[in-house]
């Protein structure tokens, strides 16, 4: 009796002591202690389902799906939470799959169970294999799992198939048609949103408030404001919602006259409010808020830090993040961008190494930094230590390879990847362009639609470029009939490229139409059309295109003077180009650069005033660069001019020592002059140096 009582004893204890250490592995859990967590969870001598689902749970809620399912095959019982809980997991990071084989062989399937099937194929766009989850449900099927093929189809903008299911339902609920609502106000279908919300027999504060977030979200927000006046009794979600709209368009004004008329503030409105001051840089009124708010959570303190952080105000940052009692990782990752956007790289090494369980943003943060700062070795390592790579990750690497030219590494992480999106295939086709590989880039635009990603207005306008380079008409034509069937030709980023394209063919009459037709031309579209009347010899027209460009009070830039004054130098138009320079500096307050510089020289050289243009370059504020004196060189050469020839040529082998055509203009030069010795003298240095005349100069010596 004794003993019996003794065990019995120590099976409460041992019970009490499982309970209050799932209570304690729950609590860090929460905490993000992910990390200590784990260590109580291994030192526990006994443990429970519940102490399994607990641990599962938190290892994916961290995106740790790996450990989370090492730790589900190895639990002795699973119960339908274990099951549900694994699933949820996989279905929350896009591994579709697993989920559906956890789900085939999950013993005992609750409604829960096929709700999250349902959801997890309508969330990755399989909306025909959701419905055939849904169609095989046995029994009566339960209303949360048809809200969720409702919603799949209403978010996929499928309405009329989400309507149809709704009216099929045989007790629809106020969620229902809120998943309705919902899909139609998300997808900015506010004509259709506003006639179902009539339609509605029934509504609750979430369908007002799906209608007040859609206006916010169409960014009309005048409408959103008298539809707020309407809603009878509006809670703090709705003012929330209207006070968001107010903030992220800018309106900080009415943001705050409508922030000190709430009845009542939660801790979520003084967050966005505060959110509203950092985008717009007011870090004062930002600090003053944070330093009033009577409650702050870790978005509180992660927000303000992040906002000094991105003003350059790294040691207040740094200080704030010193007194968060919060531990947050993005606080964390935000003060780590503001080192790396200043290249403080070990500073922000230091903080990434300091975090125990770092998400995908911190990796990607640091690993984007590498990469921002060229050290692109460093970029590898780390990425290559990354236990979960998203897109983002992927991208970033394939960018950074490829703008620092080597596109054999960024070809290679590309082939790599397992899902691509239409930022990675920009990354590698704009990577060709920025290297030239014109032929590859549109090699991998017709991949890419093999791939079935559409294109969006980055992949025309780099793909346009190549075409430009290529002088590619016909393949220029179709893009352009893509753009228009796209939808894209309204964007200004395409619409210049086609501009650029069509003139760099040759058919300027054509570019000058697709400015005409665009709905707003910016600077680019101006200095686009300017450039490609200069590159084809219309200088008169270039200049018409400018005045007309001053008319329209677009204020010119320095590309467009460099633009102008080639049109002036091609065209031989000395004293237009003259007035420009002067109108450049003192109309416009522009400094000159280089590029204006070696546009002068060689409008000054064409027309034999060689004097004039050394004395430009001699008295230039910045230092002459290659361009310059290959001008020089040129006009020297046209106007016989030996004596400064040799002087710009040696001016330019120490700025290119290993370009061949340097070379063989001095050595022609010097024939025609009658100098032989210096013409042999060229080409023994050519022999000697290893160099080797490119083709198109093969009959030049």
């Amino acid at each position: 009796m004794a003993a019996a009582k003794t065990t019995t004893s120590a099976a409460a204890a041992a019970a009490s002591a499982v309970f209050r250490s799932n209570q304690e592995l729950t609590r860090l859990a929460r905490s993000g202690q992910l990390a200590a967590a784990r260590r109580l969870f291994d030192a526990m001598p006994r443990r429970n389902t519940v102490t399994y689902n607990a641990m599962l749970s938190a290892l994916a809620r961290h995106g740790r799906i790996d450990e989370a399912r090492a730790i589900f095959e190895g639990m002795p019982r699973r119960n339908a939470v274990s099951w549900n809980a694994m699933i949820a997991a996989c279905s929350d990071h896009g591994r579709v799959a697993d989920a559906r084989q956890l789900f085939d062989a999950m013993p005992g399937r609750d409604d829960f169970s096929w709700t999250l099937m349902v959801s997890c194929y309508t969330r990755a766009g399989e909306l025909e294999l959701a419905r055939d989850v849904l169609d095989r449900m046995p029994g009566d099927k339960c209303t949360a799992c048809y809200n969720a093929m409702i919603s799949g189809y209403a978010k996929n903008g499928r309405f009329d198939d989400a309507v149809r299911l709704l009216r099929q339902m045989p007790a629809p609920d106020l969620v229902s048609w809120n998943s309705v609502l919902a899909g139609l106000t998300q997808n900015g279908e506010m004509v259709r949103a506003v006639q179902f919300f009539d339609e509605m027999a029934e509504k609750d504060t979430v369908s007002w408030n799906l209608m007040l977030e859609g206006f916010v979200r169409a960014g009309d927000l005048d409408a959103a404001s008298s539809f707020f006046a309407k809603v009878e009794s509006p809670n703090v979600i709705s003012w929330v919602t209207l006070l968001n709209g107010y903030c992220r368009a800018g309106r900080i004004g009415d943001a705050r006259e409508l922030f000190d008329k709430m009845p009542e503030r939660n801790i979520v409105s003084w967050n966005v409010m505060l959110d509203g001051y950092v985008r717009l840089s007011h870090m004062e009124e930002a600090y003053k808020l944070f330093t009033e708010m009577p409650d702050k959570n870790s978005i509180s303190w992660t927000t303000i830090i992040s906002g000094l952080a991105r003003a350059g105000k790294l040691q207040e940052a740094k200080d704030l993040l010193n007194k968060m009692p919060f531990n947050s990782v993005a606080a964390k990752t935000a003060l780590m961008h503001g080192y790396l956007q200043s290249k403080m790289v070990d500073d922000a090494r230091q903080i990434f190494d300091g975090i125990e369980v770092r998400d995908v943003v911190c990796w990607n943060t640091m690993i984007s930094g590498y990469v921002h700062c060229g050290m692109l070795e460093q970029a590898m390592v780390l990425f290559q230590q990354m236990p979960n790579k998203d897109t983002v990750s992927w991208n970033t690497m394939i960018a950074g390879y490829a703008q620092d030219g080597q596109m054999r590494k960024a070809v290679s992480i590309f082939r790599k990847m397992n899902r691509r999106n239409t930022v990675s295939w920009n990354s590698i086709i704009s990577g060709f362009v920025q290297n030239g590989l014109f032929v590859e880039a549109l090699d991998h635009f017709m991949f890419m639609r093999r791939d079935a990603k559409r294109a969006d207005w980055s992949t025309y306008a780099c793909c346009l470029s190549a075409c430009a380079n290529l002088a590619a008409l016909q393949v220029g034509r179709q893009f352009h009939s893509l753009l228009v069937k796209s939808g894209h030709i309204n964007d200004s980023f395409a619409g210049n490229a086609l501009i650029s394209a069509y003139a760099k063919c040759g058919r300027i009459l054509e570019a000058r139409q697709v400015f005409d037709e665009m709905v707003g031309q910016d600077i680019i579209s101006w200095n686009a059309l300017i450039d490609g009347y200069a590159s084809n010899g219309h200088g008169t027209e270039a200049i018409s295109v400018f005045r007309e460009m001053e008319a329209n009070h677009v204020r010119p830039d320095e590309v467009t003077f460099v633009g102008i004054l080639s049109a002036c130098s091609h065209a031989g138009l000395i004293d237009d180009g003259l007035e420009f320079f002067n109108l450049m500096t003192k109309e416009y307050s522009l400094k000159p650069v280089a590029e204006h510089y070696a546009c002068m020289v060689d409008l000054l050289g064409r027309a034999g005033r060689l004097n004039e243009a050394f004395e430009l370059v001699q008295g230039m504020q910045v230092q002459p660069n290659a361009g310059m004196w290959g001008a020089l060189l040129g006009a020297c050469r046209l106007h016989k001019n030996h004596e400064l020839a040799r002087f710009a040529a040696e001016k330019l082998f120490a700025l290119e020592p290993h370009k061949t055509s340097n070379y063989v203009l001095l050595s022609d030069i010097s024939a025609e002059a009658g100098n032989w010795d210096e013409a042999e003298k060229m080409r023994v240095s050519i022999q000697e140096k290893g160099m080797h005349k490119p083709p198109g100069l093969a009959g030049s010596m």
